[in-house]
């Protein structure tokens, strides 16, 4: 009993502390950017002469607890690169008055500054500071600016970024390349692909509000992997928190094409609403079950727990929802701190696609001046997504601030919930009716431990990381009716047009990496010497069985008229099931398994050499990568064969920054990288893409690409917070990896990859982040980054493929946005504006020549460019309360990818025609959220 009644005085106790430390005396205030009025985050604020220091948050808000009421104390207030600040006569009270402290920056310019405790990395003005003293070129997002445009994720935020753009919403192209040529990391451990069929890393799986910012490294540098040509992404999460804080948000968000309107739907699992599948459509006993057999050598459609119904209903959406809770605390254990960030966030969306045009061409009929459709579709679609994120954050930091550890891990499930009706003609000129039920799931998980310590002469870091993705589609159901046996009725031909797929995918990446930093001083000089260590070993599984309805053509006892029946209502009756009716054909496919290892050991060796005002970082990069695919060369059961790549380069790298004043400066870089091919792309496997309407193959004999990077750029400086950059590029690329297709069988059309036999990729990128009060807008900022951007890929001499710009790349893009933040009424507003020019999504194709002699050719696919207008805008009421509203898309403009011909006609007349692969409208999107702060 006594022990009882001591954890009940002892939870009390805990209980009633903080109430008590809540009536003792306060101070609050707040601390800026004496010129920018900008919130200083990280600032610390210290009592003089006692333990009480705080340091301010995200908005720049202090607050020091605890104090003695009506007492007067002395503040000193420090932040890095700002000169200190001293405040006497401070009064303490249970009701405090709001202090503002301005602090000035120092007018030296900093050189490199180490900061092993608490340097905060998520404000605009952290940020340039940071790409300023970078060695290297880099451009960066904080989460300051996150909160301004209000983006959702991550792919949402990083297309703010010069020379970024975005393929599905998701995939990253960095300087016209896409997604293989870049590289990510969160946390500083590799990041898995989650896609099954490239190395692509889907950006929209993390959630804005677990990012404390994003870099973007532009050239190449000896301390990252070498496999990257376009960018390197580091994506960092929210770190020890600035004070204690708990907020929880409560948002929704109407899609004008989506809500209140028709949305067909098929049945889901019970856990679907969190982005997983509870079983439903899962395999009785497993992927690699052995199910219920019944005569003819078939597959039982009952007994083996498979989800029969394929009716589908409809409702009207209300919304979206959108919930997200984090809490940050930080604890004193002796003289060091502990510090926690936990974050919950959770969307549930819909999307609708209705009358969206779904097309594939031939070559164009010159002689009776007409387009050849191979099909001709109209689709509706309607998209169900769910989306679960968790975040949790440790961070210790020692007494003196000499060593931080750190735990890190960041959590995400998605899932999709897809249902597609696609009516149409197909390449026989049938007429067609065809449906997909689609269910995909995603989860990702980042988990990493650092050290980071600052020894005398030494910074010396390591890191051990674990990450994991695994994207499982279970029951991807199909069916298609045509006209084919009798022209005008649609009916089911074949029992190959149903059928049932269950695909599934794992990768696993661990990786270690130690880094240690030496500083000399020879009489004055001060260079530096950095090497480096990084092992990484990924393993990847992917498998997928097949199946199709199949009935006895001569002796069932279906109904009579079975084919010309409504096939969900058909296919969704028991009665209709067995030996004599319908039953499942497994179509073994054992050699689209596959599964991967890759090892992958690199070390380097750096200098950096300051040369009066010209600094030098050059180094020398070693990687031994081997990477073993392991596929079956029999359908029917399993015969596993290796296959392997190995591969041992040295990778230079140069940059260099000459200051020419503390405003500018000008950097000059080269380094050579590589893009290797990955386990999907030498994969003989081969899957089925609805939306391609087309298989999807891999080449064994792809070779790695080794590209040559140059990049000039000037930067200009003109206060904190402030930035104008011009960069220059270039790279060459001696057998860029392509995306291609070609025909099997007359019309069927087959997607693989190539070697090309060298490639040019060249542009221009200005960057501009500007305060406007120079011209009397004190409140107002502007942003804008662009680039110019040409590409060239070139083909052997015989080869059928044409010369073209490379795959992605967009001849521009602009980004710009102008900002408005008022501190006294507390309200922020921010218009943006987004733009990419047309380029290739598909790539063309030869199909022989004329009897002249002539190319026939099926040209490019061409994403074509739409103008995205966004507008945001957020008021605090008080310090607990924030409202925030946005408008996405404003325009809502249509999205065409388009083919273009010149067609010679008959006559001799040439004849521009457009022709429409795909168009479908996506809507605006309309924000509304409440947050609550403690």
């Amino acid at each position: 009993m006594d022990r009882k009644v001591k954890k009940v005085l002892t939870t009390t106790m805990m209980m009633v502390v903080p109430v008590i430390g809540t009536m003792a005396a306060d101070i609050i205030g707040k601390v800026t950017d004496a010129k920018s009025k900008e919130a200083l985050i990280g600032a610390t604020v210290q009592v003089d002469g006692t333990d009480f220091i705080a340091a301010t948050d995200i908005d720049g808000n202090f607050k020091l607890t605890g104090l003695d009421s009506n007492a007067k104390y002395s503040l000193t207030i420090k932040y890095v690169a700002y000169e200190n600040k001293k405040i006497d006569g401070v009064l303490a009270s249970d009701q405090p008055q709001m202090i503002s402290v301005a602090l000035t920056p120092e007018e030296q310019t900093l050189g490199e500054v180490t900061v092993t405790g608490i340097a905060r990395r998520n404000t605009e003005t952290a940020m340039v500071q940071v790409a300023k003293n970078s060695p290297v070129i880099v451009n960066n997002v904080s989460a300051q600016e996150i909160g301004k445009t209000q983006d959702t994720n991550a792919g949402e935020v990083i297309r703010r970024v010069p020379g970024v753009s975005l393929i599905d919403d998701k995939f990253v192209m960095v300087r016209g390349l896409s997604q293989r040529y870049n590289n990510v990391w969160i946390n500083g451990g590799a990041a898995p692909s989650s896609e099954a069929d490239s190395r692509a890393f889907s950006f929209d799986l993390i959630p804005s509000a677990q990012i404390d910012n994003m870099q973007i490294v532009k050239t190449p540098s000896p301390e990252y992997p070498a496999d990257y040509t376009g960018g390197f992404i580091v994506v960092n999460t929210k770190d020890i928190p600035a004070e204690s804080i708990t907020q929880v948000q409560v948002g929704g968000n109407w899609n004008t094409t989506s809500v209140f309107n028709d949305f067909t739907h098929a049945k889901g699992s019970a856990t679907d609403f969190l982005g997983f599948d509870n079983g439903m459509r899962s395999l009785n006993g497993g992927f690699n079950a052995s199910l219920r057999p019944i005569g003819n050598g078939g597959t039982d459609l009952t007994g083996n727990g498979l989800n029969n119904d394929w009716t589908t209903k409809s409702m009207k959406p209300f919304g979206d929802l959108k919930l997200s809770a984090n809490i940050g605390r930080r604890w004193k254990l002796g003289r060091n701190q502990l510090g926690m960030i936990a974050a919950l966030n959770y969307t549930n969306e819909y999307r609708t696609f209705s009358d969206m045009q779904n097309n594939q061409f031939g070559v164009y009929d010159e002689r009776n001046d007409r387009s050849i459709y191979l099909s001709n579709s109209l689709d509706n679609q309607y998209n169900h997504n769910a989306r679960l994120g968790a975040m949790l954050n440790l961070t210790l930091l020692t007494a003196g601030g000499n060593s931080k550890f750190q735990m890190k891990n960041i959590f995400n499930q998605l899932g999709n919930d897809r249902y597609t009706f696609r009516q149409g003609v197909d390449e026989q000129n049938n007429d067609t009716r065809s449906a997909e039920y689609y269910y995909r799931s995603r989860t990702t998980y980042n988990g990493q431990f650092t050290g980071k310590h600052t020894l005398n002469d030494d910074e010396l870091d390591w890191s051990l990381s674990y990450s994991y993705a695994n994207r499982n589609v279970p029951d991807r159901r199909r069916y298609l009716q045509n006209d084919a046996l009798e022209t005008g009725t649609i009916q089911l031909t074949t029992g190959n047009d149903i059928s049932r797929e269950w695909t599934k995918l794992d990768e696993h990446i661990l990786s270690a990496a130690v880094n240690d930093k030496h500083d000399f001083d020879l009489n004055g000089w001060r260079p530096s010497i950095k090497v480096g260590a990084y092992g990484e070993y990924r393993t990847r599984e992917y498998k997928t069985r097949e199946f199709i309805y199949n009935w006895e053509p001569e002796n069932n006892t279906l109904p009579a008229d079975f084919r010309k029946c409504d096939l969900p209502t058909l296919l969704s009756n028991s009665d209709n099931f067995g030996q004599d009716k319908l039953y499942l054909l497994e179509e073994p496919n054992m050699r689209d398994n596959y599964k991967g290892h890759n090892t992958m050991g690199a070390g380097y060796l750096a200098a950096t050499l300051p040369l009066g005002k010209l600094n030098v970082y050059a180094g020398v990069r070693y990687e031994y990568d081997k990477m073993e695919l392991v596929t079956n060369t029999r359908d029917d059961r399993p015969s596993p064969l290796s296959h392997f790549y190995k591969y041992s380069d040295l990778f230079p790298s140069l940059n260099t920054t000459y200051k020419i004043s503390d405003k500018h400066q000008l950097r000059l870089s080269y380094g050579k990288t590589v893009n290797r091919p990955e386990f999907r792309e030498v994969s003989p496997s081969v899957f089925y893409d609805f939306d391609l309407a087309a298989d999807v193959k891999g080449n064994t004999e792809l070779t790695p690409c080794y590209v040559q990077n140059l990049d000039l750029r000037y930067e200009f400086y003109p206060s904190r917070g402030e930035l104008i950059s011009v960069a220059l590029f270039y790279k060459y690329f001696d057998a860029p990896i392509e995306w291609t297709y070609t025909l099997s069988g007359g019309n069927r059309l087959i997607y693989s990859y190539t070697n090309a036999d060298h490639a040019n990729n060249y542009g221009i990128e200005v960057d501009i982040k500007k305060d406007l009060s120079f011209i009397g807008l004190p409140n107002f900022s502007w942003s804008f980054n662009g680039a110019l951007i040409k590409s060239r890929v070139n083909f052997s001499g015989n080869a059928l493929m044409e010369n073209r710009p490379m795959q992605g790349q967009s001849p521009y893009l602009v980004n710009t946005g102008i900002f408005y933040k008022n501190e006294k009424l507390q309200l922020d507003a921010a218009l943006l504006y987004n733009r990419i020019g047309k380029r290739i999504i598909g790539v063309g194709r030869s199909e022989g020549t004329t009897s002249g002699n002539e190319a026939l050719r099926v040209p490019d696919s061409y994403e074509m460019p739409r103008d995205v207008l966004d507008l945001s805008v957020s008021k605090k009421f008080g310090t607990h309360w924030e409202v925030k509203a946005n408008i996405r898309d404003i325009l809502a403009q249509r999205v065409y990818y388009k083919e273009f011909v010149t067609a010679t006609l008959n006559d001799g007349t040439t004849k521009k025609v457009e022709q429409i692969t795909r168009s479908f409208k996506p809507g605006r999107n309309i924000g509304l959220s409440i947050t609550y702060k403690l």
